[in-house]
Order: C-alpha cells, then sequence, then structure tokens
C-alpha cells in the first residue's frame, strides 16, 4: 500500500463527508432561513457558503503553480449578505466544492511534500491539506448549528439521534465487518 494515495483518498473522503453535512443541513433551510444570523457579528449561511465557495476557488485553482491566496478574490465581500437566492448560493458553493474535489483528484503521492504558498506563506501539500480542512470543518459546524436554532423541532439529525446511540450501535454491530 502506498501512504500517499491512501491518504489522498481518504482525505477526499473526509471533505466529502464534511460537504455532505453542509449540503444536508442547506436543503432543510428555506430561501429565508440561509440569510439569519443571530446578530451584527454573526454570519448568515449565505454568508459562510460564499466565504467557503471563494476560498475554496482562490486555495484549490493552480494549487501547485500559485499562490492561495489569488489578486481577483475579494475575501471582504464575502462576509456580506448579498446573495439574491439560495439557487446562487448553492451554485457559489458548488463551484467551490468542485474545484477542490478536482484538485483533489489530480494530485499524486509525489505532490504531498511540495511546497505551496497561501499569502506568501509556505507549506507542503499535505499541511494545505489539513489546513483547509480544518477551516471547512469548522465553517460547516457553523452552518449545521445555525440549521439546528432555525430549524428547532423540525429539525432532521444529521448523525445519530437524540436518546438513539444504543439502538445505532446494536444495529451497526448486526452488520459483517469490512
Amino acid at each position: 500500500m502506498n501512504f500517499g494515495n491512501e491518504y489522498l483518498k481518504v482525505v477526499l473522503d473526509r471533505f466529502k463527508s464534511v460537504k455532505d453535512l453542509g449540503d444536508k443541513t442547506i436543503n432543510q433551510l428555506s430561501e429565508d432561513d440561509i440569510h439569519w444570523h443571530l446578530n451584527e457579528a454573526s454570519n448568515s449561511v449565505a454568508v459562510i457558503a460564499n466565504h467557503l465557495g471563494g476560498n475554496m476557488v482562490s486555495r484549490w485553482s493552480d494549487f501547485l503553480v500559485s499562490d492561495g491566496e489569488k489578486s481577483y478574490r475579494n475575501r471582504d465581500q464575502e462576509f456580506e449578505d448579498d446573495t439574491s437566492s439560495k439557487q446562487e448560493m448553492i451554485a457559489v458553493w458548488e463551484k467551490g466544492w468542485n474545484t477542490l474535489f478536482a484538485t483533489l483528484n489530480s494530485l499524486e503521492d509525489q505532490d504531498l511534500l511540495k511546497s505551496v504558498y497561501i499569502r506568501g506563506e509556505s507549506h507542503t501539500v499535505l499541511e494545505a491539506i489539513e489546513r483547509q480542512m480544518a477551516h471547512y470543518a469548522y465553517h460547516i459546524g457553523q452552518i449545521v448549528y445555525i440549521g439546528k436554532q432555525i430549524k428547532g423541532e423540525n429539525w432532521e439529525s444529521l448523525s445519530i439521534p437524540k436518546g438513539k446511540s444504543k439502538e445505532y450501535l446494536q444495529q451497526k454491530l448486526k452488520k459483517p465487518r469490512s
């Protein structure tokens, strides 16, 4: 087994899993819900999704050959809630994830120790991947938390529902080990 290729496979699956949490939350939210924010210091789901999309396109476009902070990116604008519709928000979201997945799928074992730059700071590809995984998981957690607050009793759990841990474990243990 080649460690680098196995790592790339695992991290691709982890990014897909994190995206899935965001997708399942966004699917539960209405046009109005995506713009809800607690106060002026907090972000809406639309703002977070827009920020993630902008970050992903910037970081993962020309990943091995240019700085991850592209000159065309306007990070500050990503934090303005000017998204006109849920459909527009999802388009920005999907463009970002598609850019990330295309780049990850193009990487090979020997790329992991190459240097890439983010805002002029050198990182190995491995470090850059881990940096972005932490960043995206942080923001997806915010999206899920906001979704749960908005939906309240109507929230459809994305994991093991409260009070169902024993049932879940029993179902898992009944399945043959892979």
